[in-house]
């Protein structure tokens, strides 16, 4: 199962892709979608279509995007919202199922600690996949995302059995 972790952001979100075998997980890929800082309308476009190629280039069988958290800034929060909205209507545009993740739940599944710091997310990150390049913090954050979906599966098959 090829599994695809999104970190959103309106500037810049990371992407990254993992292989499940079993118990197995194996580093498929990973990138950033950057928009810079223009026009806002034109930068939901790019994270859409962005993401929409990189869904089409390695044909992901399930995404997994992590929840906004509430900031400080109402305006950032919202702008943060709807760039997430954007990355999950391309999940869906490409006949994806988005498990959302609360950014504790996926340090909890990562480092084991859901309060860990970014440093050890991406630490970690690096022990698990030996990733081929230096991964930039957000696409080290993506490739958590869809490590702790990758921990969340089984529970999620036997809730769906049960139920």
């Amino acid at each position: 199962m090829r599994i695809l972790g999104v970190d959103p952001g309106s500037q810049k979100s990371g992407v990254g892709l993992i292989d499940l075998q079993g118990h197995r997980i194996r580093y498929v890929h990973h990138a950033m979608i950057r928009t810079g800082k223009g026009d806002f309308d034109q930068r939901l476009h790019l994270l859409f279509s962005g993401l929409s190629q990189l869904i089409e280039a390695y044909q992901p069988d399930v995404a997994a995007i992590e929840d906004v958290f509430v900031s400080k800034n109402a305006g950032s929060a919202l702008k943060l919202g709807q760039a997430r909205g954007a990355l999950v209507a391309a999940c869906g545009a490409q006949g994806l199922r988005v498990t959302p993740y609360s950014p504790t739940t996926v340090k909890q599944a990562v480092v084991g600690f859901g309060r860990a710091e970014k440093d050890q997310v991406g630490h970690m990150v690096r022990m698990l996949l030996h990733p081929p390049e230096p991964l930039a913090e957000d696409a080290a954050d993506a490739l958590a995302v869809a490590i702790c979906h990758a921990h969340h599966l089984p529970l999620q098959r036997a809730a769906q059995a049960a139920g």
